[in-house]
């Protein structure tokens, strides 16, 4: 019989922050922490199978199974002689250069910091102050070294004047029951990040090379240096409360904030021309400034556009958000001072009202002076950012595919675009961010509360970096905006062939006999624009089978949590530099949701040859002690 403690348990059970009300399980995450090793970038390492093997970070020996192992012998990847009864113990040398090998090899191209800043991607992450819930959860400061750590190279702050303190701006989600924390707060935890960042960097350079690899230190793993910490600054102060935005920052940040061009004064770029490089930007904190256009709609507006009826269903206090609506028309549209408009240096951000950006190249607002640096600006005549940021939400972005696929991409080639998640999205779900990678959207700013599909997807692309990717040849100056070949003008065939896993994960509660270990895998494409479009993508192998009886199995059977499957799972797809597979060991459940066991992702372009060991992840991603033995080939299909 239910007891009022079951019935309050199953109360609280659903208010669970990170419950989705239709739940997709293989997209699904668990919460991200400071353990959280992967979404940005720093899960690729070199991997060990031996306890007297280096291992600075403290990772846990990567074992090798005798069934995988005796399959390499098979595939003439090892000797006989390689293969010993206790393997553990006495690996071969063979055996440990087989699996130090790192199952990606990121082109040098890629980490070329000498591009214009429009020219890459950036490791991106959306109201990165919050803890959990859109509308419920909590703020905290450390939300941002959390998420700094995991790899984002863009962060985002909601600033707003604090009614207790007009001198302390505060950080929240405007109009919801979310917490705050002080601005002062989150720009001191950025810059305690980046300080780490550069003695961890100055570290490992002093370093001898070898013992690089395998750094606990941050990206010194890599021997590279920090890259520009992009902050994302939403401004809904008063006056006085911008001028005391200014004011912490560059009281905090000090000059580790960009707060004028690096280049002279006169330089061809200061008239207009070319965007400044990453390399120019060196790690300084580079500030993006919020403007508002003559003719925007008012915050949350639903009868404005698709967009905003996206916004509006977020459930916020609406006589709140009238409130602000009518006190911001009173300031006038883009009531931004002089002082904190002048640190926008290389990113102007607004949210589009028509299609002039894509189709002129151009973005238009009242021109605006001030005899005071903290003073409003007074409305002038027209005139054009220097260096706009186009900040549209995945709705307002995927109306216009792929109609204007094209422009979009050329615009994106010489201007920054950040995509955010539509605003129903209040359980911190998010949206795919490959197809709007393919259109040259350099910021795809991800809800980083939980290690997701797509911020396993956003791991693929920035794995071996520091959080910058040079874009496709295509999507860069000269480039046609498309990152997708012509239909069937050059397809390529991916094979991957699945051989078996190492130490595969139990559920908890559950014993190794009770699981029957598969590969599921599915191809994340640019051309896929609905969610629909994967399910033609996937791919999987059968469910291990393990002999009890061993007399009637032929060679090997290995336990259930060392399963062997020997499959070779392929695609076709039109040639593509975005293209991602995704990979889950998964248990073969009869009664219940397929637990996910351990998992992967890669984006193809960075697959190394050969059979590689790929160390897994958990739903927090974290590494694990699994292993998974693949072969990938990518081939050109005959026409």
């Amino acid at each position: 019989m239910p007891t009022m403690s079951d019935g309050l348990s199953s109360a609280f059970s659903s208010l669970n922050p990170f419950r989705r009300a239709s739940p997709d399980h293989d997209e699904a995450g668990e919460a991200i922490d400071n353990s959280t090793v992967a979404g940005g970038g720093h899960s690729t390492t070199t991997n060990t199978t031996s306890s007297a093997a280096p291992n600075n970070n403290n990772r846990t020996p990567l074992r090798v199974s005798h069934a995988l192992q005796s399959f390499l012998v098979a595939q003439g990847e090892l000797e006989p002689a390689d293969v010993h009864a206790d393997s553990d113990a006495h690996p071969s040398a063979a055996l440990l250069g087989l699996a130090a090998k790192p199952h990606i090899n990121v082109p040098a191209a890629v980490l070329d910091r000498s591009h214009p800043l429009p020219e890459y991607f950036v490791s991106s992450s959306h109201n990165t102050y919050l803890q959990a819930h859109q509308l419920f959860g909590s703020s905290s400061a450390a939300a941002y070294e959390t998420t700094l750590r995991a790899g984002a190279r863009c962060v985002e702050i909601d600033a707003w004047d604090d009614e207790t303190n007009a001198d302390e701006p505060k950080v929240t989600h405007g109009f919801t029951l979310v917490s705050h924390i002080p601005f002062r707060a989150v720009c001191e935890t950025i810059r305690d990040m980046v300080d780490a960042e550069a003695a961890a960097a100055a570290a490992a350079a002093a370093a001898p090379a070898s013992h690089r690899t395998g750094s606990t230190g941050w990206r010194s793993r890599h021997g590279t240096q920090p890259a520009p910490v992009l902050v994302s600054l939403e401004n809904h102060c008063s006056a006085h409360g911008q001028a005391r935005l200014v004011a912490i920052m560059k009281e905090v940040w000090g000059d580790r904030l960009l707060s004028a061009a690096v280049r002279a004064k006169g330089h061809h770029e200061q008239a207009g021309g070319e965007h400044v490089t990453l390399a120019e930007l060196g790690a300084k904190i580079v500030l993006i400034v919020e403007y508002h256009l003559q003719g925007e709609a008012d915050l949350r507006d639903s009868s404005a556009s698709d967009e905003s009826a996206d916004e509006a269903a977020e459930g916020l206090d609406g006589n709140a958000v009238r409130a602000y609506n009518e006190k911001r028309k009173t300031t006038g549209a883009g009531a931004i001072i002089a002082a904190l408009a002048e640190l926008g240096v290389y990113a102007q951000s607004v949210k589009p009202i028509d299609n002039t950006w894509f189709e002129q190249g151009v973005v238009t607002i009242k021109n605006s002076s001030s005899s005071s640096g903290g003073g409003e600006h007074d409305v002038d005549e027209p005139a054009h950012l220097r260096h706009h940021l186009i900040n549209v939400s995945e709705s307002g972005l995927t109306a216009l595919l792929p109609r204007f696929d094209a422009q979009i991409g050329i615009h994106n080639a010489h201007h920054l675009m950040r995509v955010y998640p539509k605003g129903t999205r209040i359980f911190s779900q998010n949206m795919r961010p490959v197809p709007f990678w393919g259109r040259g959207a350099q910021i795809c700013a991800l809800n980083w509360q939980t290690f997701g599909l797509s911020l396993q997807l956003n791991e693929a692309l920035f794995a071996g970096t520091d959080g910058y990717v040079l874009k496709p040849a295509s999507l860069r100056r000269g480039g046609n905006g498309l990152a997708v070949a012509p239909t069937g003008a050059n397809k390529k065939q991916l094979r991957v062939h699945v051989a078996g896993a190492t130490g595969v994960p139990l559920p908890h509660g559950r014993a190794a006999d009770d699981i029957k270990p598969y590969v599921t895998t599915t191809l994340y494409h640019p051309s896929d624009t609905r969610q629909s479009d994967e399910t033609v993508r996937k791919r999987r192998t059968k469910a291990y089978k393990h002999h009890t009886l061993g007399f009637l199995h032929h060679g090997e059977n290995p336990p259930r949590t060392d399963p062997i499957w020997d499959e070779t799972l392929q695609w076709e797809y039109d040639d593509s530099e975005l293209v991602f597979l995704r990979m889950l060991i998964k248990s073969e459940d009869a009664f219940a949701v397929n637990p996910i066991l351990a998992l992967c992702v890669v984006r193809v372009l960075y697959v190394a040859p050969g059979w590689n060991f790929i160390r897994m992840l958990d739903l927090k991603g974290r590494e694990t002690d699994c292993s998974l033995l693949v072969k990938f080939d990518v081939l050109d299909v005959d026409q």
